[in-house]
């Protein structure tokens, strides 16, 4: 069964720092890739960055780039999101989503192409 739990969101002000992290089960973890999508109130929900398993090939979007850094801890079986820089425009709840069969490239990232969710974690960025 595949179980994806994310933690770390939280209040911070702008341009500051928060990590994410998504603990996965061992097959969620070590096949396809893992995901991190946002979606703020009355906005569409967004893929913001996801990573590999087979070689940590990584994709992010524009609006994170610079900013946002995905990581695995194969010890662990979790994923992280590094997100510094915090802009008014991030705050959203994110989730992170999995699928045995997905390959992160530069072509995108497409929720419809991921098979298991996390519950999600906020991320408010307040002065």
């Amino acid at each position: 069964q595949v179980q994806l739990v994310e933690s770390g969101g939280g209040l911070v002000q702008p341009g500051g720092s928060l990590r994410l992290s998504c603990g996965a089960s061992k097959f969620a973890f070590d096949y396809g890739a893992i995901g991190w999508f946002r979606q703020a109130p009355g906005k569409e929900r967004e893929g913001v960055s996801c990573i590999s398993s087979s070689d940590g090939s990584t994709y992010y979007a524009d609006s994170v780039k610079g900013r946002f850094t995905i990581s695995r801890d194969n010890v662990k079986n979790t994923v992280f999101l590094q997100m510094n820089s915090l802009q008014p425009e991030d705050p959203a709840v994110y989730r992170c989503a999995s699928d045995p069969d997905y390959y992160c490239s530069a072509d995108g990232l497409a929720e419809g192409d991921f098979t298991s969710w996390g519950q999600g974690t906020q991320v408010t960025v307040s002065s």
